[in-house]
């Protein structure tokens, strides 16, 4: 089983939890710098009227030494251009004046409230027992004699809910993200489970028992599909396995019957060479080799058509595949209408019309017949006879392997039941079909090659 740190589970909620981290995280920074630059801007907007009403009051030719007594509750500092400190509420004189436009943090033990008092400083210094943040600004009266510096206070109540949100964001943030985490776990957990099933079920199934199947969810998701094609694999590889064992027994008993037939009389003839004509003996053990090699050679084909790969095909004629196969025999009726040509493999298209023609001419009374045409788009090859058929039950069996009907199980007349099979393989690996149609007609229909 794979480690914990690497299984899918882990991985997804480590992931869901690093991604929502990271967007509440900036989503948190993003709320609280707004919040405070709220603060600020709303302390910063005071702040710049009254210095603004300080610059007033210097305008009007109010003296610096005055204006403890014309602005009450301020927070300011007037100096003159040589720096030196002319009238103030004496605390800003403490402060670093030159980084206006910014914060400034007062602290109690540094000043003297009486003489804040005296002066008519603003009542938050008066009372002032803890640290107070103070937002300055910058201002040049109209005669530009005098620089003027004005304070106002954050709101201590915005400010301790600005401070309390960003304590709870904090604390919050990595625990909301590791919910989510343990949510998508939990999440993926179940999710998977199906998938561990299947795994197993898989993970069970031996070449003996492929007609077991995994279990299907059915929840109509990625998973329900993932079963059924899992489902439809097996049961094609226990089709496949199924028609592989049926085919090896099969092909060991059509191998077996000429085997003990040539191994027999070269037995007998060996036992009694004065007693038998060594000719005829000879005739007959050519005749069972022969059929000996033909099954061998329709088993190697139906080996390669089974396990065909990518082949090299080229445009076939068919009327000339047709015109290959029947030149030199008789009693056969050839119409071509058209010309209709395939992309396939010349040498297969031809065994595919000989079986057919043979197994027409061999139950045929007096007459076959062969047609080549095209029918929407598809390349039509018919071979008909005046033979006496074969039953309807019987049209879809006929192209399975080893199959023989009744009236063909002579093994020197019918054949040994591959050459239909050899047929439909044939034409399934051309992308087209084989079949009975009405008797004794066989239809096969191709591909047409398109030609521009």
């Amino acid at each position: 089983m794979p480690s914990f740190w690497r299984s899918t589970r882990f991985r997804v909620a480590a992931t869901a939890f690093a991604a929502s981290a990271v967007a509440l995280g900036a989503v948190s920074v993003w709320f609280v710098l707004q919040a405070q630059g709220r603060l600020q801007s709303s302390a910063a907007q005071l702040a710049d009227a009254h210095a603004d009403a300080v610059v007033q009051l210097l305008n009007t030719g109010a003296r610096p030494a005055d204006l403890a007594l014309l602005v009450r509750d301020s927070i300011y500092e007037v100096k003159d251009r040589q720096g030196t400190s002319v009238a103030s509420c004496p605390v800003l004189r403490e402060a670093t004046l030159a980084a206006h436009d910014t914060d400034v943090t007062l602290r109690p033990y540094q000043y003297d409230r009486s003489a804040l008092a005296s002066v008519g400083c603003a009542p938050e210094l008066r009372g002032l027992d803890d640290d107070l943040t103070l937002h300055v600004v910058h201002a040049d009266s109209g005669d530009s004699k005098y620089d003027v510096y004005a304070g106002v206070s954050i709101d201590p109540e915005g400010q301790a809910a600005v401070d309390a949100v960003r304590t709870t964001l904090v604390a919050g943030v990595p625990a909301v993200a590791l919910l989510i985490g343990v949510i998508a776990w939990l999440a993926v957990r179940r999710s998977l489970r199906p998938v561990e099933a299947i795994r197993g079920e898989v993970a069970e199934i031996g070449a003996h028992d492929l007609g077991r199947r995994v279990p299907d969810p059915r929840t109509g998701d990625e998973i329900a599909r993932l079963a059924g094609t899992m489902n439809t694999m097996l049961g094609r590889l226990d089709e496949a396995v199924t028609r592989q064992s049926r085919f090896t027994s099969d092909a060991s008993h059509e191998l077996r019957t000429p085997l003990a037939s040539l191994r027999t009389q070269l037995e007998v003839l060996l036992a009694h060479p004065d007693r038998l004509d060594w000719r005829r003996a000879c005739e007959n053990a050519l005749l069972d080799v022969t059929r000996l090699q033909d099954l061998v050679a329709d088993l190697v084909l139906l080996g390669k058509l089974d396990h065909a790969g990518p082949d090299r095909t080229a445009p076939v004629a068919l009327s000339e595949v047709v015109d290959a196969v029947v030149t030199g025999r008789s009693g056969i009726d050839v119409e071509v209408s058209g010309t209709p040509s395939v992309r396939g493999h010349r040498s297969r298209l031809e065994r595919l019309v000989r079986n057919l023609v043979d197994n027409a001419q061999r139950h045929a009374v007096s007459r076959v017949a062969v047609t080549v045409s095209t029918v929407d788009g598809q390349a039509v090859l018919t071979v008909d006879d005046d033979g006496p058929g074969i039953p309807e039950a019987d049209r879809e069996r006929v192209f399975d392997r080893f199959v023989r009907l009744d009236d063909a199980r002579d093994r020197d007349e019918g054949g040994s039941g591959l050459g239909l099979a050899i047929v439909a393989d044939i034409a399934r690996a051309h992308g087209g079909t084989a079949a009975v149609e009405d008797g004794s007609r066989f239809v096969v229909r191709l591909p047409e090659l398109k030609t521009s």
